[in-house]
């Protein structure tokens, strides 16, 4: 009887307008003054008629001018006051990657059009705005300054009266970053990946090593696949498990061993003889003959109908190290390898074809349930490995 361990691995800111009234100066005030120079000046008898009737035109025209002034003034206002809360505006304060502010910085803001193509400089403060903005039009505000590299914001499209301040703006220094890409090789990644799968545990005890729960899992080396099989082989828990099969094999009486110790010790080494073939031999020596992955790849997303296929196809389907999708050769070898060396260790009352057939459909048979178990039960109790 085969023994199954495979059981795989997120501000907000306001401007505000100002409006300036101008000071007006009243008609009475301008009328009295020039009357009161006229008094005091010496009038000839020629220059009262000249100076008195040019007098009263001059005040009231001034008065007609003030209040034309007003009017328009107040016109004025009051038209700014009814536009003022359709256009909006986009401030700032210009920073570095450590948040000192940055004086000085040009900013510059772009629309579609030119015409819509401003540019301030950032007062003492790092800060600067842009005001009577149209609404629904699309703008960029773009920043530089010397030693700095230039910075552009997302675009930008106001809707009436909105006040968008601008936050994360942090120019870097230029020449100070440097970008280093670092690829590792496949097989550096597909070590590490190894690495966390044999910390796999089911309740944290169980040996869970030929799972991979890594979404883009890389191909094993041939190496890899031989330590795999061998970690797996010389677990404390896996000898624990032969253990205790051979014990239910030896109450059953199966094979056809004698019942003493002696029997039991023969039981414990077949129970090993079949675990340790089929893992060796489906497990490491004919996937790296045919570079086939022995590791059940846990879907986990899916209807339960698509999760359940996947995994008794895995039983027959395999991962090629290629990528592709390809018969599993090895897992059905390797129950094929047990099956056929179990007649060299069986008592001789159990050889034949019939121990040879029953022997691949048990493991065959284990390892479709065992990977239904793993896709819906044993994931929730593995302790996950960690790189």
């Amino acid at each position: 009887m085969r023994l199954v361990f495979f059981i795989f691995p997120a501000a907000l800111a306001a401007g505000f307008g100002l409006l300036a009234l101008p000071l007006q100066l009243s008609a009475q005030q301008q009328s009295a003054s020039v009357q009161t120079a006229a008094a005091e000046a010496p009038q000839p008898q020629f220059a009262v008629a000249a100076v008195d009737p040019p007098a009263q035109p001059s005040a009231s025209g001034s008065s007609e001018a003030a209040q034309g002034s007003s009017s328009s003034t107040a016109a004025a206002s009051q038209q700014n006051s009814s536009s003022s809360p359709q256009s909006g505006s986009i401030s700032g304060t210009a920073t570095d990657q450590n948040n000192d502010i940055i004086p000085g910085a040009t900013v510059v803001l772009e629309g579609p059009s030119p015409q819509d193509r401003r540019s301030v400089v950032a007062n003492s403060n790092g800060s600067f705005d842009f005001g009577n903005l149209k609404p629904g039009t699309p703008y960029h505000v773009i920043l530089s300054a010397n030693g700095f590299v230039n910075w552009t914001s997302p675009t930008v499209t106001l809707t009436q009266g909105q006040f968008e301040f601008l936050t994360n703006i942090q120019l870097q220094i230029a020449g100070a970053t440097t970008s280093v890409t670092v690829t590792a090789s496949s097989r550096q990644i597909a070590v590490e990946q190894v690495k966390v799968e044999e910390q796999q545990r089911i309740f944290g005890i169980i040996p869970n090593f030929y799972v991979t729960y890594d979404p883009n899992p890389v191909p094993l080396t041939t190496k890899l696949k031989f330590q795999m099989a061998l970690r797996v082989s010389v677990d404390p828990v896996t000898f624990a498990g032969i253990a205790f099969l051979a014990g239910i094999d030896q109450a059953a009486s199966t094979p056809n061993y004698i019942d003493n110790a002696t029997g039991y010790g023969q039981r414990v080494g077949a129970v090993t003889a079949d675990s340790f073939s089929d893992l060796l031999v489906g497990g490491a020596i004919l996937p790296s003959l045919l570079h086939q992955d022995p590791r059940y790849f846990y879907q986990g997303t899916g209807t339960k109908k698509s999760r359940a296929l996947h995994a008794l196809a895995s039983a027959f389907i395999c991962r090629g190290d290629n990528g592709r999708r390809e018969p599993n050769y090895s897992t059905v070898g390797g129950d094929l390898a047990s099956a056929a060396l179990s007649n060299t260790y069986y008592p001789e009352s159990n050889r034949g074809m019939g121990l040879f057939i029953s022997s691949f459909t048990t493991n065959t048979s284990e390892r479709m349930i065992s990977n239904l178990v793993q896709e819906f039960i044993l994931s929730k109790f593995t302790s996950k490995g960690k790189d």
